[in-house]
């Protein structure tokens, strides 16, 4: 409240309504700057350099006039208060509404423990940090995969658990280890996760370390277990996202690998038009407006707003998927998007326990998208094609998940702004269960 006292002040007593014009110029280059990425992405040519210009410019012109002006020592102090307000706000919810951490129970040390490592994967952290020498000291059996030999990982946990495996695990990225979890859940087998990957979301939303793989490896001898949920698209395991529309036709391209920046902004102009086709999808049987991008994901991540992101999921185990669903078409909308995040009508923000998605804005209902063609998917970032519709499900709790007993732990996310909570909770009013 006295954060917020300092924001009224400076914007009444900054001389000749200069509060006022510093929250109109930093409201009007925020709308440039997010106009100007829309024209940086979605046009080529002088459209698309104009763009770069108005995106770079417009932050660098708004602090020029401030300084310049003289309104500088304002503008600072209002970011400091609202800062200072917003990080308040967002601790006074953290702490009236705290997580629950999910449910583990000990778990057994395995006897014959099998691990199936990909020392390419995350640019050689198999090797950089000892995985093998460390697990096989653990009494694990490593099973090094041949990346110039592709081969068929789901067969080779199946093996291994014919073998006689009692635990599996995975030293790689998302989509191997959603692999081999498909096979420890169906057998009812612990499994474990060797944050070796190159971005690891799954492991970073177990609370896992991702700096240091090795120490996922004390699950093996002092190790908790957690029940976890895992998705399936089409009958084929994932265990973070699926994505539709603008980002996995881009992936779909043999270039995308070796040229990602290059390769999307040649791409986007044509997928963000007005007339490139959109995807539509059914979430536990309600039709969705058609988007350019849609993701699908194993658990919700948190909604974004306009201060928070949306790259952690608070649970593993609530048995729905998340869907979020993007449709963008001008600059404006852009802005709107950038600057009200979830409140925004071009963000979809929802839950369900069965997506449909259907190519070509199809609902489903007949007519085009209907099914039987096939539509591009990327699942856990690999591409694929998929015959249309694609259904999107979960397992509950099927996964057992053994970690180490000591790890970093996942990150709470921050919770929503919800000012009217925040009012009753700073003069000590009374709230609701359900407010």
């Amino acid at each position: 409240m006295l954060a917020a006292a300092g924001v009224v002040a400076a914007l009444v007593f900054a001389g000749g309504g200069g509060g006022f014009a510093v929250v109109a110029l930093t409201f009007a280059a925020l709308v440039a700057c997010a106009a100007g990425v829309w024209w940086f992405l979605a046009h080529r040519g002088p459209v698309r350099a104009l763009g770069a210009v108005v995106a770079v410019a417009s932050p660098s012109g708004a602090l020029a006039l401030l300084t310049v002006s003289g309104m500088w020592q304002w503008a600072l102090m209002m970011g400091v208060c609202w800062a200072a307000m917003v990080g308040a706000a967002r601790e006074a919810l953290r702490r009236s509404r705290p997580t629950r951490p999910p449910r583990t129970r000990p778990a057994a040390r395995p006897r014959r423990p099998v691990l199936i490592m990909n020392p390419k994967s995350g640019g050689g952290k198999v090797e950089r940090f000892g995985l093998v020498a460390r697990a096989e000291a653990l009494g694990a059996r490593v099973v090094l995969l041949d990346p110039s030999h592709p081969v068929d990982v789901t067969g080779l946990a199946r093996r291994a658990v014919a073998e006689g495996a009692d635990l599996l695990g995975v030293a790689g990225g998302d989509g191997t280890q959603a692999e081999v979890a498909a096979v420890a859940a169906e057998y009812g087998l612990p499994f474990l996760v060797i944050s070796a990957g190159t971005r690891n979301h799954f492991a970073m939303d177990l609370g896992l370390d991702r700096t240091d793989p090795a120490r996922c490896l004390d699950a093996l001898t002092d190790g908790e277990e957690l029940r976890v949920d895992l998705g399936f698209v089409s009958g084929r395991p994932f265990v973070n996202t699926v994505s539709f529309g603008v980002y996995a036709d881009v992936v779909q391209r043999p270039e995308y690998r070796d040229a990602k920046a290059e390769t999307a902004l040649g791409l986007l102009p044509d997928l963000l038009a007005g007339s490139a086709d959109h995807v539509g999808a059914r979430v536990d049987g309600v039709a969705l407006p058609p988007r350019q991008a849609l993701l699908v994901s194993n658990n919700p991540y948190r909604a974004p707003d306009v201060l928070g992101g949306a790259s952690l999921r608070p649970r593993l185990d609530t048995g729905v998927l998340g869907v979020l669903g993007i449709h963008v078409e001008t600059a404006a909308q852009a802005a709107d998007l950038a600057l009200r995040g979830a409140q925004s009508p071009g963000l979809l923000v929802t839950t369900g326990r069965r997506v449909e998605v259907f190519g070509g804005g199809g609902s489903g209902s007949g007519g085009e998208g209907a099914g039987g063609d096939e539509i591009p998917v990327a699942v856990d970032g690999e591409a694929l094609l998929m015959p249309s519709p694609v259904v999107c499900v979960l397992k509950p709790r099927v996964l057992r998940v053994v970690l180490p007993r000591t790890r970093p732990g996942a990150v709470p996310p921050p919770p929503a702004l919800d000012w009217r909570h925040v009012l009753r909770l700073a003069f000590n009013r009374p709230v609701g269960r359900g407010a």
